[in-house]
C-alpha cells in the first residue's frame, strides 16, 4: 500500500524555480512563498500545482489514559465535540468554511455511539485501553485504524481535494502523543510534556509520571512503528497516519496541523521515510513537545500564533499562504510578458 510512495520531483523543481526568477520582483524577494511554490511544484510533479479545494478530514476517538486524570476535561467532551463539529460549530468548521475546504468527520474510536447524520462511522473500537495498565490496543487494530485514514484520504482525494488537513478530538490525546515522542526522541518525558486542554501546573507532574510509568511497563519498540501506536498510541493518531500516507501516495500536499498531527506525521515517515517529502507544517503549537516533534520531522513551521486548539484548525489558518505561493506562480508577469527591463 505504501511502497508506491514516489520520491519529490526534483526536475519539476528546478523548472520552477527558474520560472520564479522571471517574474517581475526581485530575485527571492518573496523569500519562503518562493520555496513553497517549489516544494509544492516538486510535490504534484505540475509547474503550476493547484491546492484549492483543500480537505479536511477530522478523526475522533477516546483514550483509556484519561482514568488516570491527565486531562483538564471529562471524556464526554468527545462526544460533544463531535456534535459540535457536525453543527458546524467549531473553530475548524469556521476555517473550512473560510478556506471552502470539503468537511468530513470520522469516528474512528469514540467511547459511545454516535447516532447522528453527517457522521462518518469506522470506529474500530469503543476508545483505547489505559496504556498505564495495558496495551492501548492490538496490532491489528493500528492496522485497521491506519486503513481506515487511508481510505477517507483517498476518498477525499478522489472527490477533488488538492490539499489535505487532518484534524482530530479525542480528550486525552496529548498524552499517547507525549509518550509517542518520547520513544522516537529519546528525550526525558519532563521536557515533552505540556498543559493540553489546560490541566493545572501540579497536573502537569503527575502527567509526566503517568507517561514514564507507561512507558516502563509498555516497554513499545523504537524501530517498530506499530508496536510504538498498539502499545501507547491513540486511534485517530493512526488515523492520521494513515491519511498522510493515502496523501503522500497520491502526491497531494498535506499540510500539518499541531502536536498531535505532527506525531501522526512522525509515525508515517517511520513507516514510509518518503512520506514527509510531501509535508508541510502549518504551524507551530505552544505545547512543549511540538518543537521537538518538528525538529525530528526536519519541517520549519509556517505560522506561530500560539494555538493549542487542534482539531486541524492551526492548519485550515495557515491555508492561504499555500494558496498565494500558487497564485504567485499562475497570475505574476514575467519581465518579457510585463515588458519590463530585467537591466
Amino acid at each position: 500500500m505504501f511502497s508506491k510512495i514516489e520520491p519529490l520531483d526534483q526536475e519539476m523543481g528546478r523548472k520552477v524555480r527558474e520560472y520564479i526568477d522571471t517574474l517581475t520582483k526581485p530575485t527571492g524577494s518573496l523569500g519562503r512563498l518562493e520555496e513553497l511554490a517549489v516544494l509544492l511544484a516538486e510535490m504534484t510533479s505540475e509547474s503550476f500545482p493547484v491546492v484549492s479545494p483543500p480537505g479536511v478530514i477530522v478523526f475522533a476517538a477516546d483514550h483509556g489514559i484519561v482514568d488516570e486524570g491527565v486531562s483538564a476535561f471529562p471524556q464526554e467532551v468527545t462526544v460533544q465535540m463531535v456534535m459540535n463539529f457536525l453543527n458546524s460549530g467549531a473553530a475548524i468548521n469556521v476555517f473550512s468554511r473560510q478556506i471552502g475546504a470539503a468537511f468530513e468527520v470520522v469516528d474512528i474510536g469514540v467511547a459511545a455511539d454516535i447516532e447522528a447524520e453527517g457522521v462518518i462511522n469506522r470506529k474500530v473500537r469503543y476508545g483505547t485501553a489505559n496504556f498505564c495498565k495495558q496495551d492501548a490496543m492490538t496490532r491489528e487494530e493500528v492496522q485497521k485504524a491506519i486503513a481506515v485514514g487511508f481510505e477517507r484520504a483517498e476518498n477525499m482525494i478522489h472527490q477533488g481535494s488538492k490539499c489535505l488537513i487532518l484534524g482530530e478530538m479525542g480528550i486525552g490525546n496529548t498524552t499517547p502523543s507525549s509518550a509517542i515522542l518520547a520513544v522516537l526522541s529519546g528525550q526525558d518525558v519532563s521536557g515533552l510534556v505540556g498543559r493540553g486542554t489546560g490541566i493545572a501546573a501540579e497536573k502537569i507532574l503527575h502527567k509526566q509520571e503517568v507517561i514514564e510509568k507507561a512507558l516502563k511497563e509498555r516497554k513499545p519498540d523504537r524501530n517498530d512503528p506499530i508496536d510504538i501506536l498498539a502499545k501507547v498510541g491513540g486511534l485517530e493518531i493512526a488515523g492520521m497516519t494513515g491519511a498522510m500516507l493515502a496523501a503522500a501516495a497520491n502526491r497531494v500536499p498535506i499540510l500539518l496541523d499541531g502536536f498531535i498531527c505532527t506525531i501522526s506525521a512522525l509515525m508515517a515517515k517511520e513507516i514510509c521515510s518518503t512520506a514527509s517529502d510531501y509535508m508541510i507544517a502549518g504551524h507551530r503549537s505552544v505545547e512543549p513537545g511540538h518543537k521537538t516533534a518538528l525538529q525530528l520531522l526536519g519541517k520549519e513551521q509556517i505560522l506561530d500564533l500560539d494555538l493549542r486548539l487542534g482539531e486541524g484548525s492551526g492548519a485550515a489558518v495557515a491555508f492561504p499562504i499555500l494558496q498565494s505561493a500558487t497564485l504567485m506562480l499562475k497570475e505574476m508577469a514575467t519581465f518579457t510578458s510585463a515588458g519590463i527591463s530585467k537591466e
